[in-house]
């Protein structure tokens, strides 16, 4: 698996599953590739975050890009200058980039992914890093695949916590504190901790804009 998602991701039994009813159902018509996006709209949904139209159409392909995956899957060291480019490769602007990492709200992360964060940078308030430190011991071991949740807050609901935290500091990888570190982009996720309604707005145009990010349809390769 691709570095940046090496043993990371995981749900894929909970898609297999909804593929198998479909298929029942409708065979051959309906794709993994829509139901992983309808998927990830109906989570955030339940976890009581915003809903969109999700556009279908889109066609499985028969191979994936290990190079590819690589290359265009922001790392957790990354800057922001870093990131801003990735996303921008993906025809997405700071803006998207800055509410689709909302999304950090929910999910987990593994210690080898916030291990440097915690222990060497100076962006991160000093109590939040000990707690983090806790489960996360400074050398790579047996422990690089210790989890700690991306919002310590409510790491199982869909708002703006996420943003709270990186203006006190406490965002759990390096590459989510660079959102609120003197650059660019602080001012944007300053808004979203007074009004969660534009975050969400923000989050669902991001998310629509990814979507349209070159899938493939009909008879495209």
């Amino acid at each position: 698996m691709a570095k940046p998602n090496n043993a990371s991701v995981r749900g894929f039994e909970v898609i297999d599953a909804i593929k198998s009813a479909v298929e029942k159902v409708c065979p051959g018509v309906v794709s993994c590739a829509d139901i992983l996006a309808i998927a990830a709209r109906d989570s955030v949904v339940i976890l009581g975050g915003p809903s969109w139209d999700v556009k279908v159409g889109r066609r499985d392909s028969t191979t994936a890009s290990f190079s590819g995956a690589n290359n265009n899957i922001p790392p957790p060291p990354s800057g922001l200058a870093n990131l801003t480019s990735l996303f921008a490769a993906q025809g997405l602007s700071q803006k998207d980039m800055v509410a689709l990492s909302g999304a950090h709200t929910i999910g987990l992360a593994r210690c080898t992914n916030f291990r440097a964060h915690v222990y060497n940078d100076t962006n991160i308030d000093g109590a939040f890093a000990r707690t983090r430190q806790s489960g996360c011991p400074p050398t790579s071991g047996s422990s690089d695949n210790n989890l700690a949740s991306l919002d310590l807050q409510t790491p199982t609901v869909f708002e703006n916590n996420y943003y709270k935290n990186l203006v006190c500091k406490k965002g759990l990888v390096h590459s989510d504190q660079e959102l609120f570190n003197g650059g660019s982009t602080d001012a944007q996720v300053q808004s979203y901790v007074s009004n969660q309604s534009a975050f969400f707005a923000d989050f669902l145009t991001g998310m629509i804009k990814m979507g349209d990010a070159t899938p493939l349809t009909g008879s495209n390769r």
